[in-house]
């Protein structure tokens, strides 16, 4: 057994990414930032639908259609495969811990 919010990352100068299931169907994976966004120029496009929850602090997505869904402790938003996005905005005054599941679209 282990736990998502144990052995947090001590440098967190980078986002960290951690695989916590890796499968040819589903992935798994523990986001921690602390004042991270993604790049201006750079937009998320994966061929993957993603499921993404956050489970301690705060972190705004900005999509390629205008819209702003920012999402506190406990809520979760699907994001179909190919809806560009990127992550705008994260506390800079605390961590924030991701859980985002990945898998093949429907159909």
């Amino acid at each position: 057994m282990k736990n998502i919010v144990e052995n947090m990352p001590a440098d967190l100068s980078n986002e960290q990414f951690l695989d916590l299931l890796n499968t040819p169907h589903v992935r798994i994976e523990r986001i921690v930032s602390k004042g991270h966004s993604s790049p201006e120029t750079g937009w998320y496009d994966q061929d993957e639908d993603e499921w993404v929850m956050v489970l301690e602090g705060e972190g705004s997505l900005a999509f390629e259609d205008g819209r702003i869904v920012t999402l506190g402790k406990g809520d979760f938003i699907h994001i179909p495969a190919h809806c560009r996005h990127r992550v705008s905005h994260t506390r800079p005054d605390g961590i924030t811990v991701w859980l985002a599941v990945f898998f093949s679209p429907a159909g």
